[in-house]
């Protein structure tokens, strides 16, 4: 529900968390400001596009030290972050609208603004990027767990269930897929396909289909040899009925524990390649990505920027970890 309703939560609803204020980058935990919103002379998205992705026009935000009206606007100080001053601009009353004097603008167009995680190098609202970057998390392992089971259920089903030359000649493009390393695959087939955000979900799900296929199929070879398996041979049923209705749906339980434990491992992979810079691009956020961006920050006296992600990350491949467990004792028919 958080990925699904992000720019609902997020304090900054711009697509993809993307409001800079440069002024204010890499404040802590907690920091709070003064910010001046000017409104946007284009017409904002409204409506479900934005509710669900982002408004790609926002007012524009400027963090403010102090302010005050003049007959014509309003005149500010750009807050500097230091203790000199910034510079003073004045804003007339006219860049903002259903405002009738000077007055009304520090009521309507001034706010306190607090960053609850405080914001990265480049001024963001942090909290607001990890809000919008889960989506990446969650949907990289729902697309690479569907892809790994649709290859994986179909070869493992034909190699366990006719067996010979089919069996062979599968097993033989299984082990070979298995004897590369994940990384270093899914960068082989992410530099292949091209940067981006597609392209890294069919990367990792091309990746992780051969311990789905192993499975499948030696639960398949156990399962063919039932006797209501050679009662439906008896029949008369077609080989692809017999494994779709009879031999699958008894040979799911351990395929089920595999993709949960898929799921974590598709999330992990995401986050080593956004960290590499081949995964889901700038300004897209991803969990990942914002490591990369703020890793040697931690050596700097701000390690929050990264550890905050990298905690999160921990936390949901936790969860999923916990979730393929729990499924493993539900499901097991011996316990």
């Amino acid at each position: 529900m958080t990925a699904i309703f992000a720019y609902a939560i997020a304090p900054d609803n711009s697509e993809n968390a993307n409001q800079m204020h440069l002024s204010i980058h890499s404040k802590a935990p907690g920091f709070t400001v003064t910010m001046l919103h000017i409104p946007s002379a284009v017409q904002e998205d409204s409506g479900v596009t934005s509710f669900f992705f982002g408004k790609k026009t926002t007012a524009t935000e400027i963090p403010v030290a102090a302010y005050k009206t003049t007959p014509n606007g309003i005149l500010i100080t750009e807050y500097s972050g230091e203790a000199t001053n910034g510079l003073q601009k004045e804003y007339k009353t006219a860049l903002f609208p259903q405002v009738k004097s000077a007055e009304e603008i520090s009521t309507r167009y001034i706010s306190e603004q607090k960053f609850l995680l405080g914001t990265d190098k480049y001024g963001r609202d942090l909290l607001s990027r990890m809000l919008v970057g889960i989506r990446i998390s969650l949907a990289i392992g729902f697309v690479a767990v569907f892809i790994s089971l649709l290859i994986g259920i179909t070869l493992g089903a034909v190699a366990g269930y006719f067996g010979g030359k089919v069996d062979a000649a599968i097993m033989w493009l299984i082990n070979v897929t298995w004897s590369i390393p994940t990384l270093l695959l899914v960068i082989a087939i992410t530099l292949a396909l091209g940067k981006g955000f597609w392209q890294v979900f069919i990367a990792v799900g091309l990746t992780m289909w051969v311990e789905v296929a192993r499975v499948v199929r030696g639960q398949v070879m156990g399962v063919k040899q039932m006797q209501y398996v050679t009662a439906a041979r008896a029949l008369g049923y077609t080989d692809f009925r017999i494994i779709l209705k009879h031999i699958l749906p008894n040979a799911m339980a351990p395929v089920i524990i595999i993709s949960a434990a898929n799921f974590a491992a598709a999330i992990l992979i995401e986050s080593g390649l956004s960290f590499l810079g081949i995964g889901a691009q700038p300004p897209m956020p991803s969990w990942g990505g914002i490591i990369k961006d703020h890793y040697s920050y931690i050596i700097l006296g701000k390690p929050f920027l990264a550890i905050i992600p990298g905690l999160a990350i921990m936390s949901l491949v936790t969860a999923f970890m916990l979730i393929g467990n729990a499924l493993r004792d539900a499901l097991d028919v011996k316990s």
